[in-house]
C-alpha cells in the first residue's frame, strides 16, 4: 500500500510508466474562516485560501516521488481573528490534521492534530507565495513549509521505522532559522506545543520509542487489522508499551498526551467489547491512565 509498496516497485515502474508519477506529496485541504472579523473586502480572505492551497500542493516539497492516489492528505483550518487592511496584518489560529488510509479498509487514522494559537503573519492580496529555505523572510510561507515537512516526515514514520527522519529536519531547520525574526510560535520554551517544541521534542533522542510507535502503530497495527485482528492488535499493544517508555524516558513531554488525546476514541475501540486477553487490556488501560489522567473514564472503556 501507498509509499510501503511504491518502495519496492519505484525503480522498476519509474522506465515504464513515467507519467504516472508526481513530485507533489501533499493533498492538503485548506480553509480560511473570518467570522470574526468585520470586513468591508472579503476577497481577500478567499485570495488568501486559494494562495495557500498552492502553495502547499502545487510544490515539490522532497525529492520523493508520489503517485496522485498516494499524496499525503491533510488539513489546514485558518481561523481569522484579527485582520488590519491598513498593514495587511493577519492574527489567526490554525487548527490542523495529518491522516492516513488504512491498509484494505475505507478507514482514515489520524496520524496527528493539533492547534497553532499564534499563526500570525503578512498577506497582501495577490502577492505571490514564495520560500526558499536559504533565505526566509516571510512568516507565513515558513510556517506552511514547517508544516509541508512536518505532516511529510510524519507520514513517512508510519510507513517505515524513523523513515521520516531527512525531512523532519528541514523542519526543525526552519525552526531553528527563524529563531530570530522575532514572530510568535518559533522560540524554544514559550510553549511546548509551539511550532519548536513539536519538532525539537518529536526529534529528541529520547522520544525515539515514540517514532517507532508511529511505524508499528500505524504499520503493523492498523494495516494488519483487515486481515489479522488479533496480531494487529497485539502490535497495537506494544506500539502502547513504546509510549510508556517515551514517557518514561521524557515525563515532561507532551508528546504522548497529545498522542493519547488526539488517538483515544480510536484506541478504545480497539479494544472495547472483550476484544484482546484481560490481561492485555488492563495493561493498556494502566498506562494509558498513567500517560494521561484526564482521559481516565474513556480509558476505562478498554476493560468493560
Amino acid at each position: 500500500m501507498r509509499r510501503f509498496f511504491t518502495s519496492c516497485l519505484l525503480t522498476a515502474l519509474c522506465s515504464f510508466l513515467p507519467t504516472m508519477l508526481t513530485a507533489q506529496e501533499l493533498n492538503c485541504k485548506v480553509k480560511v474562516t473570518h467570522a470574526q472579523v468585520q470586513a468591508t473586502n472579503t476577497s481577500v480572505f478567499e485570495t488568501l485560501e486559494t494562495a495557500i492551497r498552492e502553495f502547499m500542493n502545487n510544490r515539490s516539497w522532497t525529492e520523493l516521488q508520489y503517485a496522485p492516489e498516494e499524496r499525503i492528505d491533510c488539513s489546514l483550518t485558518i481561523n481569522v481573528q484579527q485582520y488590519k487592511s491598513e498593514d495587511n496584518a493577519f492574527q489567526c489560529e490554525l487548527l490542523y490534521q495529518l491522516t492516513r488510509p488504512v491498509y484494505n479498509s475505507s478507514y482514515n487514522s489520524v496520524v496527528f492534530s493539533m492547534r497553532d494559537k499564534a499563526f500570525h503573519f503578512i498577506y497582501k492580496e495577490y502577492d505571490p507565495l514564495e520560500f526558499n529555505i536559504n533565505n526566509m523572510t516571510d512568516n507565513l510561507t515558513a510556517m506552511l513549509a514547517y508544516y509541508a515537512y512536518l505532516f511529510i516526515g510524519l507520514d513517512l514514520d508510519t510507513f517505515s521505522p524513523m523513515g521520516g527522519t531527512d525531512v523532519l529536519q528541514q523542519a526543525a531547520s526552519i525552526v531553528n532559522n527563524m529563531q530570530s525574526s522575532g514572530e510568535p510560535g518559533w522560540k524554544a520554551y514559550d510553549d511546548n506545543r509551539n511550532r519548536h517544541g513539536i519538532i525539537d521534542d518529536y526529534l529528541d533522542g529520547a522520544m525515539e520509542p515514540l517514532r517507532q510507535l508511529f511505524y508499528k502503530y500505524h504499520r503493523q497495527g492498523l494495516d494488519e487489522m483487515a486481515n489479522n485482528p488479533d496480531r494487529g492488535r497485539t502490535a497495537i499493544s506494544e506500539s502502547i508499551e513504546l509510549l510508556d517508555e517515551a514517557h518514561g524516558n521524557k515525563p515532561l513531554s507532551d508528546w504522548p498526551v497529545m498522542f493519547t488525546d488526539y488517538k483515544r476514541d480510536e484506541i478504545v475501540n480497539i479494544y472495547r467489547q472483550q476484544h484482546g486477553t484481560a490481561a492485555e487490556r488492563e495493561k493498556v488501560q494502566s498506562i494509558l491512565s498513567n500517560i494521561n489522567a484526564s482521559q481516565s473514564r474513556e480509558w476505562t472503556k478498554i476493560t468493560k
